[in-house]
């Protein structure tokens, strides 16, 4: 714990993080906080490395939308760094992944991953045995061709070659850390808050998109379509 200036009470925690009193004491009790230093039995001391973390807690659950229990395993591979940055990454991939639905298709379900284990094939891409992105994809290709639009594999292919360069994107994000602590904090940062903004780059690329075909479409902001 530093001395000086940056040593904040609990209230003060709160105020400069936006984070309730109330809460900061439940991620306390949940080992998603560290311990304050204690200057008496009732009172503690909190530093920058407490606002770092509330913000980076904040981030994951406000932003990112994973429950606290996701929060609490990702945040066990921040404090425990390792150099092993693709095992790394692995863990906290499997930790955002949730577990896959029971399918009441499991031949459909057995057909499509053994279709998205030779497209990875088929690219020379890496993937350790059970990912769990593999099952995910498969049961998006299920659903689809449960709708009757079993040609969304086809629009699968075409989403590669982007998916190859975030990959590229990403991994260079992480590689620019120096130090393993910044690499580790990078990969939870770069993954949950990517996907986000991943989502959030694909419904305006989808709106211009639309404006740019569908041009006699557009009506001006507030005005409503009146039927005749």
């Amino acid at each position: 714990m530093s001395s000086g200036g940056s040593d904040v009470r609990i209230g003060e925690l709160s105020k400069r993080t936006g984070v309730a009193v109330p809460t900061i004491k439940y991620y306390l009790r949940e080992g998603m906080l560290q311990p304050g230093e204690r200057t008496s039995p009732n009172q503690a001391r909190y530093d920058e490395t407490h606002i770092h973390r509330l913000r980076l807690v904040r981030a994951l659950i406000d932003v990112g939308g994973l429950p606290v229990a996701t929060v609490k395993e990702v945040l066990t591979s921040v404090d425990s760094p390792s150099d092993n940055i693709e095992k790394l990454l692995g863990t906290v991939q499997h930790a955002l992944f949730p577990a896959p639905p029971p399918s009441q298709e499991a031949a459909m379900q057995e057909a499509a991953e053994q279709q998205v284990r030779a497209m990875i094939d088929e690219l020379g891409w890496y993937c350790r045995d059970g990912h769990p992105a593999v099952s995910a994809l498969a049961t998006v290709l299920v659903s689809a061709q449960a709708l009757g639009h079993g040609e969304f594999l086809d629009t699968v292919r075409r989403y590669v070659a982007i998916a190859e360069q975030i990959g590229v994107v990403d991994l260079d994000y992480i590689a620019d850390r120096r130090f393993v602590d910044g690499m580790v904090e990078s990969v939870v940062v770069g993954t949950v808050l990517g996907d986000t903004a991943l989502i959030a780059l694909r419904r305006l690329a989808q709106v211009s998109e639309s404006a740019k075909r569908f041009p006699d479409r557009r009506r001006p902001e507030g005005q409503t379509e009146v039927s005749g």
